[in-house]
């Protein structure tokens, strides 16, 4: 234990708020509730397709969201994996249209995507208003004229796409156990209990026959919801769709096989060893599904358990007795079903026998006794305020076109969530206790991760789980299907002209103590982000102890002014406020997600929160013991073993920039870190003069300036001169290598590969290099990701990466590929490299989706308050002007085919590159001769 110390306070404050009885009380939570609301308009056509729109004119996009009734929960036996590997299908081309993304990419949609569940299967883009024609086509050209197009080719190569996606979820830590808990709450045949993944043989078995049925049996438009949420009305939409959609005839109904929550005859056990560094503990039941009546006091009495800050389980367990290093309670609410999850990662050293007592105990007590009114209270201002800001964006998976889309598919209703706003503001605590004690004192599934060498694996589990005594007959996956007419030709609709951005007017002061403000005043919902930036970062530890910025970040809220972290969490909740402190390369953030109505009582805590921090010794200590245990739990993944490994080689460990990847730091330097060494960490970073405040969100000048007045402006700079760090330092000479990092049993390897460039993220004029970038590897249409993923599938996606910190900037390209094919995989990302621009200079199509597609989708970077809150900080960090998202259009089309293989001959070439491969050795290392790079091989132990 360190030595004690007192506990210290930050830098000078004066009077920088009052009394926190001075403070506004909190808005009742039915006035927040009763003001959400996205209004919509209903029709439907002859063949059953049902379109839901809603207008929003605060940006010319529009939110284009296709629900599917077909989830795995709809797959037979031997077919599991089908609905979401159908959901790859559906990207690989129709009659059509030969790729899916090329055209809407080209045309400026973003988040094109999609998703599978138990229940359902979505499709997401937000395109420009004047795409949208091309969007509706496109949809229905995969919904009516896919059939002649499902061939074995097409078939094999995503088949090989899921399968490495089941590898990558399955070759981190703990993921085993998202197969044990369904297969142990739901009996073989329940339509929950396999994965939504699926198994391996099943996909291995997967014919085209097999596929072309599930297609005509699933995706008829009478099976379907499209959601048009923006720039878009009724009138408008209503012939558009008729026309792509009209003619596209009905299929069967799909309907839902009865799937109930069960109960287990007697409490079941199970323990599995896994490559982890510490024990889970998970308690498990099944509950009904989102349409019951208990389904939201069991969703609040889960918050109250485990949800919150301020939650039973981390007074008792993370903060109390110190057995856990962390714990929570969920509830996950499908259509049919529930599933209650609760659990606790136990701390080293601590007896699980006495910890797992106390866990039970605590679980038993809590269903018993139920929570108090203001438990109660908290929770309900935390989910109302989580479902306000899901409802920002138009489009997306959390939009508002998923809510209407979801309220109608699985409730009968669009407007669904108002009926949860509602129920969650009215519920009491006896309704809360009484769905506790109805669902949980039923009989118990327990699941025990705990550290040893895995002795299951994933590629056998996901499916039914009665294959071993009674085999599926595996029909020929390679055996011919008869060929297919193809339906009509379709051309494709011309995109309509896209008007030019209009990034929201930034409006500047300055507080009396110098701090620069900006506001982007923005009325969609009633809430305000605001962001506290310090140039400070992870590159600030430097200058201290590595590991030290997040220690101190994450120490913040643990107490301050006063209160201790359950005082703190219980004010924020209470608010529906959310305080968050990060670290990034460059700079520190302190950023408060605040309810409008609220906002000066959650400006008052987070100054509390960033400016008085108390640092007491025992907060320091258990804090401490929990980055311990994240950097093990780093190093027993995959993916971050490999960035914590790539970054001080790259930049060595004299840079800034030559951190851990994560600046968690190591054992050796976070296990010294003292309160006094975190205090002293605070009062030289934490000064007016390193100071920025940003706000975004339903507030003006006039009511902001004298709420930070009150809350920031008391805050006086420190004695000493600013700390400057020098990211101008030295670097390491580039030398080509491959660093192996040994993980055994690990069916994927992980590759990350890059060098430093000579440029740094102030060196103006570079749009360039990110415009040949996003023709190499960043992007689902990129050279490295079709070839890899799409053409090999050795892999579910590859990413190409030119950051723009305040530094140096550099390249980077990182995947997970089946270990089988690494040293294929580094060949050919190599060669792909090397022919950029040589033997493969950029092509028209490529030109005009990373110009004119870029150009066309800049509408639809800045749909959410965060995303204008992080244009602007970065604006005003790489000393830009409040327009260069406006001019950014004439900067693009000023960029030509030769001026982006220009920058690709001169940055993202292969020369030089440091390799990092983390992975199973005895099967990689073969691999590795004939690639013609140095190889130096590490243990994944202690990294």
């Amino acid at each position: 234990m360190p030595a004690a110390s007192p506990a210290p306070v930050s830098a000078p404050l004066g009077t920088a708020h009052q009394a926190d009885a001075a403070m506004p009380a909190p808005a009742p939570l039915s006035q927040i509730a009763a003001s959400v609301d996205v209004p919509y308009e209903e029709f439907k056509l002859a063949n059953g397709l049902t379109v839901l729109v809603h207008t929003d004119r605060k940006a010319p996009v529009v939110g284009v969201t296709t629900y599917y009734r077909v989830g795995s929960k709809h797959e037979p036996r031997g077919r599991t994996g089908f609905a979401h590997l159908f959901e790859h299908l559906f990207f690989s081309g129709s009659e059509n249209v030969p790729n899916f993304d090329i055209p809407l990419e080209g045309a400026g949609s973003t988040s094109t995507n999609g998703s599978t569940s138990s229940d359902r299967t979505n499709y997401i883009e937000t395109v420009p208003t004047g795409a949208l024609n091309l969007a509706l086509f496109m949809e229905s050209d995969r919904m009516g004229h896919l059939l002649g197009t499902l061939g074995q080719d097409k078939l094999d190569k995503q088949r090989g796409v899921v399968q490495n996606e089941k590898r990558q979820g399955d070759n981190q830590p703990y993921a085993l156990a998202r197969y044990a808990i369904p297969e142990g709450l739901f009996p073989v045949g329940h339509p929950y209990h396999h994965s939504t993944i699926g198994s391996m043989a099943d996909l291995d078995a997967a014919s085209i026959s097999d596929v072309r049925k599930w297609y005509t049996d699933h995706y008829g438009p009478n099976n379907a919801i499209l959601a048009l949420t923006g720039d878009i009305d009724a009138a408008t939409a209503k012939p558009l769709v008729e026309k792509w959609f009209g003619s596209i005839p009905a299929g069967p109904v799909v309907t839902n096989a009865p799937a109930g929550p069960v109960t287990l005859a007697a409490p079941v056990s199970r323990e599995m060893k896994d490559q982890v560094p510490v024990t889970k503990l998970l308690r498990a039941w099944s509950a009904p599904g989102l349409n019951d009546p208990d389904a939201v006091p069991l969703d609040l009495g889960m918050r109250v358990l485990g949800g919150l800050g301020s939650s039973r389980l981390d007074k008792a367990l993370v903060r109390g007795s110190e057995q856990a290093v962390a714990a929570s309670a969920q509830v996950e609410q499908e259509e049919q079903i529930g599933t209650v999850l609760v659990d606790m990662d136990l701390k080293p050293g601590v007896d699980r026998a006495g910890a797992e007592a106390a866990f039970d105990k605590l679980i038993a007590d809590y269903i018993a006794q139920g929570p108090t009114a203001e438990e109660l209270q908290r929770a309900a201002m935390q989910a109302t305020s989580q479902q306000v800001g899901a409802l920002e964006d138009v489009g997306g998976f959390g939009g508002k076109g998923a809510a209407l889309a979801e309220g109608l598919l699985y409730s009968g209703d669009p407007a669904f969530y108002k009926k949860q706003l509602a129920q969650i503001a009215a519920t009491t605590p006896a309704q809360v206790t009484a769905a506790l004690q109805k669902w949980l004192t039923r009989p118990v599934y327990k699941l025990a991760v705990v550290p040893g060498a895995r002795t299951e694996s994933g590629a056998t589990m996901g499916g039914w789980g009665d294959e071993a005594t009674t085999p599926t007959p595996k029909p020929d996956a390679k055996k011919p299907a008869p060929k297919l007419t193809s339906g009509d030709k379709r051309e494709f609709p011309p995109i309509a002209p896209v008007g030019a951005l209009t990034f929201p007017a930034v409006e500047r002061t300055t507080l009396s103590n110098g701090i620069p403000v900006a506001l982007a005043r923005r009325t969609g919902i009633p809430k305000v982000l605001v962001s506290l930036n310090l140039d400070a970062g992870t590159a600030a530890d430097t200058l201290d102890t590595p590991g030290t910025q997040r220690l101190m970040l994450d120490l913040l809220d643990q107490g301050a002014a006063g209160k201790d972290a359950d005082a703190i969490a219980e004010t924020e909740e209470t608010l529906g406020a959310q305080i968050d402190a990060n670290a990034g390369l460059d700079s520190s953030a302190v950023t408060l997600d605040a309810l409008a109505p609220n906002l000066a009582p959650s400006l008052a805590l987070m100054s509390d929160i960033a400016l008085r921090p108390t640092f007491a010794d025992a907060d320091v200590s258990r804090v401490r013991d929990q980055h311990l245990t994240a950097i093990a739990q780093a190093e027993a993944n995959p993916s971050r073993i490999a960035g914590r490994t790539f970054a001080p080689l790259l930049f060595g460990a004299q840079h800034p920039y030559g951190q851990t990847g994560d600046g968690l730091g190591t054992r050796q330097t976070v296990s010294a870190l003292t309160a006094a060494n975190l205090s002293a960490a605070h009062k030289r970073w934490f000064d007016p003069r390193l100071a920025r405040i940003t706000v975004v969100g339903d507030v003006t000048m006039e009511q902001l300036k004298p709420m930070l007045e009150r809350a920031f402006g008391g805050w006086t700079p420190g004695a000493a001169p600013v700390p400057v760090k020098a990211l101008d330092g030295a670097l390491p000479p580039a030398t080509p290598r491959i660093v192996m990092v040994d993980r055994p049993n690990s069916p994927q390897s992980v590759i990350v590969a890059g060098r430093v460039l000579p440029l740094t993220g102030k060196d103006a004029g570079k749009e360039s290099i990110d415009l040949a970038n996003e023709v190499l590897g960043n992007g689902f249409l990129s050279r490295l990701n079709m070839d890899l993923r799409e053409t090999k599938g050795w892999t579910y996606g590859v990413r190409s990466s030119v950051p723009t910190p305040l530094g140096p900037r550099s390249f980077s390209v990182s995947t997970a590929v089946q270990s089988d094919r690494t040293g294929d995989s580094i060949k050919l990302l190599l060669a792909d490299m090397a022919a950029f621009p040589g033997k493969k200079p950029v092509d028209k199509v490529e030109l005009g989706r990373v110009t004119d597609g870029n150009i066309r989708g800049l509408p639809n970077r800045f749909d959410s308050n965060a995303d204008v809150l992080g244009a602007i900080v970065i604006n005003d960090r790489l000393g830009r002007p409040d327009d260069y998202y406006s001019t950014l259009p004439a900067t693009y089309r000023a960029i030509d085919g030769a001026a982006i293989d220009a920058a690709a001959r001169q940055y993202l070439q292969p020369d030089n590159l440091l390799i990092v491969v983390v992975g199973d050795r005895k099967v990689v290392e073969p691999q590795l001769k004939g690639i013609g790079l140095p190889v130096e091989y590490r243990s994944a132990a202690g990294n």
